[in-house]
């Protein structure tokens, strides 16, 4: 494969202003998070990402687009009361999503569409914190040990507190599945901005300001119950400090963290000052406290991330005192936020800052296992070609940039000089939303475009006597039916002739353009347009204290067209896999046109059913197996890719069938949990490639890859079928033409390496030595563990003990007490351990594989032959040209059946340059597939200056 490393798309990252679980974090709580736990962060160009912690996956399920002047400064969730089902059971109450930023309004956001729902705005300053009320939980009587119901009126849902620049704080009540203003909050003094709030409780409120102090409020009646002051600020700086972080432990002792870089204990009952820790060099700017009240971290200007735990006092010292454990920079800039969450299982703070890199640092495990760093690029690549007019676009915020990208050098001893690429066009879209999707299609000459609110469609030119290639980008009129709802996701089919676009409520319509029949004129979109109705799923039963998402798992991830585009297939989040095939209706033709489905009359009533089943130009849409649909994933849809028509294939004209040809419906489908399945569309079956490598037998490796896929592409010549994986780190290659390793030659391989190794060495070592135990054993979310030989703040967990003077009889023991496991606490946590196939699957992975036959209903089926070697084999992708494969047939070694590479970092997107797929375009000798790989990496963003530069 040739590659062109790109670093010219000048996409910058926002800085990350908010991080809040759906959760709280609970010690009681088993397992490792619950099935509707998610992250949101707010970043400064009004996005927010959706992530999901997956058990430690993390994957980024989705993206809430923001607009021009907008940035998140505060987010929180809150859960709703649940509510009484039928038969005496409990409905599980809703999560909702609030934020705040450089306004007097809070805005409620509709996750499932992915735009505002609504906002709460009144007459006070603008808000600069937000928190929300910590949720209602029922109290044991002391007799009989029954847990009391709530009072006559007493609300059980979670109020919203938000602190406003002229040192007010106004109570808004979620009740009603609303946003209501109910109360306003002034302390009787000079009106200092209130710049951090808490709960201590469910109903008392503390607050920090700007005047060196924290306020404590009942918000039931509005009082003011304590005035706490800080006294003044250091000697040579301001007087008034500024409490920028105010947190409670769950006795509630008060920790605060101010502009002098000090972290504050404040006693729970008469707000005395207990302890001051100097703990960092300027100010502290946010702290997060554990579930427990043992940990307290803090994060400041100083790039400093410092973790603090519990000492105890001296014998007949009854109090405890707070120290400093470490401190880290695991930030390059200020570290604005944290959010937190645990189980007993689960431990983790996650932080961001103006890096834009979001941080997930061990909390209970603090010392012993290493932190995780996520993606600050979006996980949907906001990158896409036009592998015929070697276009490059990219998107960004309301930006639009395309780039011609000419072709690499012919041979190794050609000189590479001058600008292999050139910026051809740039759109700036009109209007206040940012970008959501854009897509250019496969000949280069239209171009799609969607926000929240709008769809535009361009068609795209070279302008005459233009010497550069300049483009020359002109709007198409789009039905107003189609364009006025916007669209979270669209895409153009392989021949350029339909437009799919997903609106914001996941229902999917299909366009089709008419191409224009002289240069002169325009390509047109036509006013009939059919909606492809997704099939009946049910609904997955959350417990009452997860909460419940409502259709959010529904929304629309992925959506592709087959190679030939009679086929469209879409996935969701819940797993589900929709497919629709093209035919051709000769009804439609006898009757002829379909009325336009935007068609606006007083006579006819529009109806949710008039728009399915629409014929366009007698070709319909249909669903593509009924009878037997694709079975629900058990984990999310990360991506949808059609295996093409290899190049040597004969291609068959638009008329020569009725649906596709066999072998162009194969879908392979890429899940969160890095599942690899292979679906014959057309029967909804598992291909013969799948049946033969289930999960079980995908490489350990790859399995073991924490960032999730992001995109694929297919390598497709003479007897070459493979398929290109890439994450925001990783590039990884699958040859299709030959099996994985069954579970049985895995592990003979690794007890092979394992016996190498054993005689290699001098003595035997134990291997828990090296941590490779440790590193077997789950993680708390964050990073694997650290071998005991790495760790440098306490010692190991483990002690050797030896009998008698044979030092090489010594036996390790752990001194962690391992939580055990009880049958039906909560079995769904212990689901995420990867185990080789066993029994049934791996009998019938043998059977399936000999002899290249498959058996289905009771009839043999030939299955794929073996791969030969081929060129490129070994994975030498940055090499034009190169092959470690004789070409004389005669190989030096097999080719392989898979490889990977880590040396390319914060991969913005990988995009194909030529086309394999039999059009005219001219290949290379070799038929090597050309990509550009584009990079982004966080050393070439520009970045704000840093408060402190000088750290000693």
């Amino acid at each position: 494969m040739d590659i062109h490393r790109c670093r010219f798309v000048s996409y910058n990252p926002q800085a990350i202003n908010s991080l809040a679980f759906s959760h709280p974090p609970s010690a009681d709580t088993a397992g490792r998070g619950v099935p509707t736990l998610r992250l949101a962060i707010g970043r400064a160009n009004g996005d927010i990402e959706i992530w999901n912690p997956m058990r430690g996956a993390w994957f980024q399920e989705t993206m809430l687009r923001g607009g021009r002047d907008r940035s998140i400064e505060g987010l929180t969730w809150t859960l709703d009361p649940s509510e009484d089902g039928p038969d005496g059971s409990k409905l599980p109450g809703k999560l909702r999503l609030f934020s705040i930023g450089y306004s007097t309004a809070v805005t409620e956001w509709d996750l499932e569409q992915g735009r505002p729902l609504r906002h709460s705005s009144g007459n006070y300053g603008e808000i600069w914190c937000l928190a929300a009320q910590p949720r209602w939980q029922s109290t044991k009587r002391g007799k009989d040990g029954k847990f009391l119901p709530p009072a006559g009126g007493e609300f059980t849902g979670q109020h919203l507190a938000a602190g406003c620049a002229d040192g007010s704080i106004v109570i808004l009540s979620t009740a009603d599945n609303d946003l209501k203003f109910l109360r306003l909050m002034r302390p009787s003094t000079k009106r200092a901005r209130v710049l951090s709030v808490t709960f201590q409780n469910r109903n008392t409120l503390v607050a920090g300001y700007a005047d060196s102090s924290i306020r404590l409020f009942d918000i039931r009646n509005g009082q003011q119950l304590r005035t706490i002051s800080l006294g003044k600020g250091p000697s040579g700086g301001p007087k008034e400090l500024l409490v920028w972080s105010v947190k409670c432990l769950p006795d509630g002792t008060i920790v605060s963290g101010d502009s002098s870089g000090e972290i504050r204990f404040w006693d729970a009952k008469n707000y005395s000052l207990t302890q001051r820790i100097q703990g960092h060099l300027a100010d502290v700017l946010d702290v997060a406290v554990s579930a427990n009240g043992d940990t307290v971290v803090s994060g400041g200007a100083d790039q400093r991330t410092v973790v603090y735990r519990k000492k105890e006092g001296d014998k007949g010292d009854k109090k405890t005192r707070w120290a400093e454990v470490m401190h880290r920079r695991y930030h390059s800039h200020d570290v604005k936020t944290f959010a937190v969450y645990e189980t007993k299982d689960i431990s983790i703070a996650v932080s961001g800052g103006p890096d834009a890199t979001p941080i997930v640092l061990p909390l209970r495990e603090f010392g012993k296992e290493h932190h995780r760093k996520l993606s600050s690029l979006p996980q949907i690549p906001q990158l896409t070609s036009s592998s015929s007019s070697r276009l490059v676009m990219s998107f960004w915020d309301r930006e639009l940039s395309l780039w011609r990208v000419s072709r690499g050098p012919a041979s190794l001893h050609e000189s590479i000089d001058g600008q292999r690429h050139r910026l051809v066009a740039k759109v700036m879209i009109q209007g206040e939303e940012n970008i959501t999707s854009a897509i250019l299609s496969p000949d280069g000459k239209t171009l799609a475009v969607a926000t929240i609110s709008d769809v535009k469609v361009f068609t795209v030119r070279r302008r005459k006597g233009d010497e550069k290639g300049a483009l020359r980008i002109q709007k198409i009129d789009v039905p107003k039916s189609l364009s006025s709802e916007g669209a979270r996701l669209i895409t153009i089919s392989p021949d350029s002739r339909w437009l799919c676009v997903i609106r914001p409520n996941s229902e999917i319509y299909v366009a089709k353009i008419q191409p224009a029949s002289s240069t002169a004129e325009k390509p047109q979109i036509l006013p009939q347009f059919a909606n492809l109705k997704r099939a009946t799923r049910h609904a997955r039963h959350e417990k009452p204290s997860h909460g419940t998402l409502g259709e959010y798992e529904r929304i629309i991830r992925s959506v592709v067209f087959s190679d030939d585009s009679k086929i469209i297939a879409a996935g969701d989040l819940s797993g589900c896999i929709d497919t629709w095939v093209l035919n051709k209706d000769t009804l439609a033709i006898t009757n002829g046109p379909a009325k336009s489905n935007g068609a606006s009359g007083s006579d006819d009533d529009s109806s949710d059913d008039e728009d399915e089943d629409v014929a366009i130009e007698g070709e319909r849409w249909s669903p593509a197996a009924p009878e037997s649909p694709i079975p629900r994933m058990k984990s999310g849809i990360t991506l949808l890719s059609f295996r093409p028509r290899s190049p040597s294939a004969k291609t068959q004209g638009n008329g020569a069938s009725q649906t596709s040809p066999a072998g162009l419906d194969r879908l392979m489908v890429v899940t969160s949990e890095h599942q690899l399945i292979e679906f014959e569309v057309l029967t909804g079956r598992l291909s013969d490639w799948s049946r033969r490598n289930p999960k079980a037998c995908l490489p350990a490796e790859f399995r073991g890859v924490k960032d999730r896929a992001m995109g694929c592409m297919w390598d497709l010549f003479e007897e070459r079928e493979r398929l290109w994986l890439y994450g925001t780190s990783w590039l990884w290659m699958f040859d299709l033409l030959q099996d994985f390793p069954t579970p049985e030659e895995m592990e003979a391989e690794e007890n092979k390496m394992s016996n190498q190794l054993a005689k290699a060495s001098k003595r035997k070592r134990d291997p828990s030595e090296d941590g490779e135990n440790d590193r077997k054993k789950s993680n708390s979310g964050a990073g694997d563990r650290i071998p005991r030989s790495q760790m440098d703040i306490h010692l190991g967990t483990k002690v050797r003990k030896i009998v008698g003077s044979d030092e090489s009889q010594g036996e390790w023991i752990s001194l962690d007490q391992e939580r055990p496991r009880v049958p039906g606490e909560d079995d769904e946590a212990y689901d995420y351990d990867e185990t080789f196939a066993t029994g049934n699957e791996a009998i019938l992975v043998r059977l399936r594989r000999e002899d290249g036959t498959t058996v289905e209903n009771g009839t043999p089926k030939k299955g794929t032959p073996k791969g030969k070697p081929t060129s490129d084999a070994n994975g030498h992708a940055d090499s034009p040209k190169k092959s470690l494969v004789a070409t004389n047939g005669s190989s030096s070694q097999p080719a392989r059946r898979w490889w990977h590479t880590y040396k390319y970092r914060d991969i913005l997107g990988i995009v194909p340059l030529s086309s394999l797929a039999g059009d005219d375009e001219e290949l290379t000798p070799s038929g090597n597939l050309e990509v550009a790989v584009v990079e982004r990496p966080m050393w070439d963003v520009e970045l704000p200056g840093k408060y402190v530069k000088n750290y000693e």
